[in-house]
């Protein structure tokens, strides 16, 4: 279970990260930006680009199975089109494991302003880091820290409309969208203790929205290469009464306010750089609500379902570039991460915490930057949970490329 002790370590972090946005730094590396910015940002006309990563992953502890893993993880067309200044298209392909095939973004663009651009289609949800800027040069380890797996289910998108834009005198970026919610039921549960959110995302394929929810993200980027952000997503999760049947009136009103339930998402990010420093912290915090009528309607063999009441979870790291102050362009970054979270943060009534969701991470690894646009990376990662007596480990490898 997260204690006081775990949160408060959390506070200090993103303090640490805001007293230093007080500070007259000027660190001369630049704020990472995602591919979508940058396709957004370019003045021709058909834009192409990609990334991909291949993966090696070894269990290193005794009591697992002795292979190795090896996975072509995502490769990633990317295409954009700028029909004038103010109307632009970005669109994102995405093949996982070779053999599945996903629509990643697909959005347009009408740009008013530096201030004002309106937006609508499949977008990225921003919230956190990852999920809007995850090509694999711009983060340390193989795999994205997992939090980002089941507290914020990257790659998190869905089909909505919306503003972003700039406010150059506060230096805020801002966006906010109205989209369609999590899939909770459509005959079978979706949601659960031990994934999280995950499986409810709609992807963009066939969505339906019952009710549409809310998500923003504010972006401050005062200081030279210090980013803080901040993220807030409420809403409900969508229902189908799936099973064909008639019901009566009293009936379908019944099922539907079970199969429900409402999220309150806030989450807090930074990144920081100064000299070969790199800094890197991430809070999410989820309320979920009638998660005890939500557990019961979707019981399976009178055994009922055990999503949580609030979802929390952290990490933060820290990694340095030893080639810093040499004359390569290359960079080569030892780092570390350490990630806590925890699905049943709290639960309902008639739901008992389980240890296994309580999880621990530590992430020790080396980032080879070959040149722009290309990474060698290697690591391993101790995980744990609140039952388990001790680590086990992994031995993770990967390439990485983006242009």
């Amino acid at each position: 279970m997260m204690n006081k002790k775990n949160i408060l370590v959390s506070i200090i972090i993103t303090l640490l990260f805001s007293s230093l946005s007080g500070q007259n730094i000027d660190s001369v590396n630049k704020i990472v930006k995602s591919k979508t910015e940058q396709m957004l940002l370019s003045d021709r006309k058909l834009q192409i680009g990609g990334y991909g990563e291949v993966h090696a992953n070894k269990p290193l502890s005794a009591n697992t199975e002795n292979n190795a893993s090896l996975d072509v993880h995502r490769m990633v067309l990317m295409f954009g089109y700028n029909f004038n200044q103010k109307i632009q298209f970005v669109s994102e392909i995405e093949f996982e494991h070779v053999v599945e095939l996903y629509v990643e973004q697909a959005f347009l663009q009408y740009r008013v302003n530096e201030f004002l651009q309106f937006r609508a289609g499949l977008v990225l949800i921003p919230v956190g880091i990852i999920n809007e800027i995850h090509e694999p040069t711009t983060f340390n380890g193989v795999e994205r820290p997992l939090i980002d797996n089941v507290l914020v289910p990257t790659t998190w998108r869905e089909i909505g409309f919306g503003v972003t834009g700039t406010i150059l005198a506060a230096k805020l970026k801002y966006q906010a969208y109205l989209v369609n919610g999590f899939n909770g039921y459509d005959g079978v549960s979706n949601l659960n203790g031990k994934n999280g959110f995950r499986k409810a995302r709609q992807k963009g394929a066939e969505s339906y929205m019952s009710s549409p929810n809310f998500v923003a993200k504010i972006d401050h980027y005062g200081i030279k290469g210090l980013n803080i952000g901040a993220s807030f997503y409420f809403g409900n999760t969508q229902s189908v009464l799936y099973d064909g049947i008639e019901k009566s009136d009293e009936v379908a009103q019944s099922v539907a306010d079970s199969s429900v339930v409402g999220i309150s998402l806030i989450a807090a990010d930074a990144k920081y750089s100064l000299g070969g420093l790199r800094l890197k912290g991430q809070l999410y915090y989820s309320q979920i609500s009638n998660t005890q009528k939500y557990n019961e309607f979707t019981a399976k063999n009178n055994v009922n379902n055990d999503l949580g009441s609030s979802m929390l979870g952290f990490y933060a790291e820290l990694g340095y570039n030893v080639l810093k102050h040499t004359k390569t362009k290359a960079e080569l970054i030892p780092f570390a991460r350490y990630e806590q979270f925890d699905t049943h943060a709290s639960v309902d009534a008639i739901t008992v915490k389980n240890l296994s969701y309580n999880t621990t991470a530590l992430t020790f690894g080396l980032t080879w930057k070959v040149t722009q646009g290309a990474v060698v990376k290697t690591d391993v990662l101790l995980l744990k949970s609140a039952n388990d007596a001790e680590f086990s480990k992994v031995l993770n490898i990967g390439i990485g490329v983006s242009f």
